[in-house]
């Protein structure tokens, strides 16, 4: 008989954990959550101040059941579920569901889960705080109240099986408001000039800048033919050279958002596998000899601070490494938002000296390169700052200036180990420019006009939509993944070319939304609401009245939209084809998977068959087929021969229908970080790329 039971949520951590307490310990696993609101109805008692019914989980019976064996027979059992308001709230169900008192010491949280943190977090447990379990049961009321009472009226008014929730509903709608954006955007021409320059043999670029000492902006053709007017043969005489030298900070260490930013950006990875990805590196990875350890701290939060201990080891391994020179002096100070709950570390290794090479063999792949940018993004984060030494030359004819700018890394520091991206994949870059002195002569060699326009704002990648919310103050760090997924799944938005797009039922019912709930969609609202959950988790506020102020405008909203609300028929789309087994027309539906075709007469005929999308080129291998548009099960889009099985043609990169020029070869497009490149397949013939 075990003396403790500790009581986690997964078996991975569970397995960690009971390792570095020694025998006296039993840790068993809740896997996640034993009692939540029933699926079934409501579950919220609105006469009686919003008194949630719990109920078991189903499936969570032989569970429940052995924990209660295992509490019986120890002497104290320790709540340590995550560190955060669900992981609080998981405790205190656990802890009614066992009979464990919660005003007791039951309550064991750790930031990592590493040898020296765990044995530390016993010697201070706490009893469970129920502010933290109120801001969490406010938030699962809230979302049900709106949820459980607008989906049904969607169901009988629009289609069945749709949603609405605070937060995905506020998302679409940022969708929809971009794509508007889009469609309604007027492009504006402007021009620029570019000048190709020589100093004796050395060449380098130049912009126009202005006239007569003043910045000017071309806006048509007339313009820049008024400059090239203006300019006197080939000769520039260098008008003023400005040295300077400029500093530059790395990045802080990861949140939550920026973690799934970042790993959208530099991994391609979708937000809920990051998170997927994470949650296995905190859990615990098997090292060999080392055993079960955590590899890093906990990755759902919203603070950049980092303790002492992490910085003067990471300061150690950067002394190593590279030299006192390459550690940061001092600490940054930071601006603390006002929605930030600061409540734990930012996501760091939980020891530096792990670096990834030395754990490489213990990982998958993906579990690598997303501990390898983690590692580096902190240890880049102590690190000194990049110090690059920058130019501005001045050139003249006449009264027309030339500028070129040039930057030159004087000092690495940071920039050593890793450089933060940003959306257009592009990081800073050295120009160099040759020497200059004031008063001497420079030789035009090409001045290049170039038209241009104004660009609409960009569809959301997951990574800006995800910084958006957090700039708006929506949501948390545990909910931007599974809501990214669920606005998808319910076929509200798609992905295309990894960019967001609404749907037809997602405009429809953001309509019906913003017409009917307009307080749910309200973005300042929102984040007016994720305050108050704030608030009730300091103590300085009753979930009941944030929950009552909240839904008596939101009652009088719904008995409006049950009597006003008319029903939106979404028409079939027809699919410009008839059914082969009863000869009517098929449609195109929407399923869970996406777009599908379907008989029209259903249910007399249930003939259904997926979309074939054509790329208008015939089949490189048969001769016979046309190259279509598949995915796979992973929803990797490939292209393949519409006879196959007869033809096993496969191909990940797009086909084009032209033939290679010099080996008459399949031509396909490639797509790169620079932009989508055409290249052959058989020969080494390649195109510039198109971005």
């Amino acid at each position: 008989m075990s003396d403790y039971l500790v009581i986690v949520e997964s078996p991975a951590k569970a397995k960690t954990i009971e390792r570095y307490l020694g025998k006296k310990y039993k840790v068993r696993a809740s896997m996640g959550h034993v009692r939540d609101l029933p699926k079934s109805q409501m579950g919220v008692d609105v006469e009686n101040n919003y008194e949630p019914k719990y109920i078991t989980i189903r499936g969570k019976g032989p569970v429940l059941k052995e924990l209660r064996t295992a509490a019986k027979k120890a002497k104290k059992v320790y709540l340590a579920a995550d560190p955060d308001r669900e992981g609080e709230a998981i405790a205190w169900h656990l802890a009614h569901s066992l009979d464990v008192d919660i005003n007791s010491d039951c309550r064991v949280i750790f930031n990592e889960i590493t040898k020296d943190a765990i044995k530390e977090s016993f010697k201070h447990p706490r009893p469970i705080n129920k502010d933290l379990v109120d801001a969490q049961q406010a938030r699962r009321i809230l979302d049900r109240l709106v949820g459980y009472n607008i989906s049904p009226l969607f169901w009988k008014k629009v289609k069945k099986g749709l949603s609405a929730g605070r937060v995905q509903s506020v998302a679409v709608r940022l969708i929809i408001d971009r794509e508007n954006e889009i469609k309604n955007f007027i492009p504006e021409e402007y021009w620029s000039i570019e000048g190709v320059f020589t100093k004796g043999k050395l060449e380098f670029q130049a912009a126009f800048y202005g006239v007569n000492g003043k910045k000017k902006k071309l806006r048509s053709e007339d313009d820049v033919k008024e400059v090239l007017g203006q300019i006197d043969g080939s000769s520039f005489v260098v008008q003023s050279v400005v040295k300077k030298e400029r500093k530059r900070n790395p990045a802080r260490p990861f949140t939550t958002s920026s973690l799934q930013q970042e790993a959208a950006r530099k991994l391609n990875f979708r937000a809920k596998k990051t998170m997927m990805l994470a949650q296995q590196l905190y859990e615990g990875i098997d090292l060999g000899k080392e055993g079960t350890v955590g590899l890093i701290t906990y990755m759902r939060t919203d603070s950049t601070r980092v303790s002492e201990i992490a910085v003067k080891e990471a300061n150690d391994y950067i002394i190593s490494q590279y030299g006192k020179e390459y550690v940061a002096a001092g600490t940054r100070k930071e601006k603390k938002q006002a929605n930030t709950q600061d409540a734990h570390e930012a996501i760091r290794p939980t020891s530096t000296m792990r670096e990834p090479n030395a754990v490489k063999a213990y990982l998958s792949r993906d579990q690598l390169r997303l501990y390898r940018l983690i590692w580096e993004r902190f240890v880049a984060s102590q690190m000194a700052p990049a110090v690059m030494d920058t130019m501005t030359v001045d050139l003249v004819n006449g009264e027309v200036i030339f500028r070129a700018n040039g930057s030159q890394i004087k000092f690495p520091g940071f920039m050593k180990v890793y450089v933060e991206g940003n959306d257009d994949q592009s990081e800073e870059k050295e120009n160099k420019l040759p020497s200059f002195s004031e008063g001497e002569k420079v030789k035009a060699e090409k001045v290049n006009p170039k038209q241009h326009f104004t660009q609409p704002p960009p569809r959301y990648t997951e990574a800006r939509l995800v910084k958006t919310l957090e700039e708006l103050g929506i949501g948390r760090p545990s909910t931007y993944a599974p809501t990214l997924d669920t606005i998808q799944r319910r076929g509200y938005v798609a992905l295309d070319n990894k960019r967001f797009i609404p749907t037809e039922l997602g405009e429809i019912v953001t309509e019906l939304m913003v017409e009917f709930f307009p307080e749910v969609l309200d973005v300042e609202f929102t984040a007016k609401m994720e305050n108050n959950l704030d608030e009730i988790e300091e103590g300085h506020a009753e979930w009941v009245k944030i929950i009552d102020d909240f839904y008596q405008d939101f009652e009088k909203s719904l008995k409006k939209a049950e009597a006003e609300m008319k029903e939106v028929e979404i028409k079939d789309e027809y699919a410009g084809e008839d059914c082969e087994n009863c000869g009517n027309p098929m449609v195109i539906k929407m399923g869970r998977f996406g777009k599908f075709m379907a008989c029209s007469n259903f249910p007399d005929c249930r003939n259904t068959k997926p979309i074939v999308k054509e790329i208008g080129v015939k089949c490189p291998k048969c001769k016979e087929g046309n190259v279509i548009e598949r995915k796979s099960k992973k929803k990797r889009i490939f292209y393949g021969c519409d006879r196959y099985p007869e033809c096993d043609f496969l191909s990940w990169d797009k086909p084009i229908s032209r033939p290679c020029p010099k080996c008459d070869g399949l031509l396909v497009e490639k797509k790169l970080k620079k932009g989508n490149q055409v290249q052959c397949v058989n020969c080494d013939y390649k195109e510039e790329p198109q971005k």
